[in-house]
């Protein structure tokens, strides 16, 4: 089991490298959507987009649910501060959240998303 989730990490490491503006597309019905349209610049930018979008569950949580779990949390801001640039496991399930450190380096980029995400708790 473990072997499995250590090959869908690193399947979805790769895709966050593979920065093709397509990668992320969604075939509906309707018309065909980016999945990472409606994802600020900067997370499209450093790979949030890859396991996260705004209001579904891809690889990681949605951020509208890191939104309303961390609702009224005045300590959310760091401890989400560390989670993006760290890493860690064990808050949205077993697939552990690896950490990024594109991001992880740019610590004005990090804090705005994260504002951004913590906005987002409607």
């Amino acid at each position: 089991m473990k072997k499995s989730y250590s090959l869908l990490l690193c399947l979805f490491a790769l895709a966050a490298c593979n920065k093709a503006e397509d990668a992320h597309t969604v075939t509906t019905p309707a018309a065909a959507v980016s999945v990472s349209d409606s994802m600020p610049l900067l997370a499209r930018e450093n790979n949030c987009t890859a396991c996260h979008t705004i209001d579904k569950k891809l690889v990681g949580p949605a951020w509208r649910d890191v939104a309303r779990k961390y609702k009224g949390d005045p300590t959310a801001p760091a401890r989400l501060l560390i989670k993006v640039s760290k890493g860690g496991d064990g808050v949205w399930g077993t697939m552990p959240m690896p950490a990024n450190d594109a991001i992880g380096k740019k610590q004005d980029q990090m804090k705005q998303l994260v504002a951004y995400i913590l906005t987002l708790d409607k």
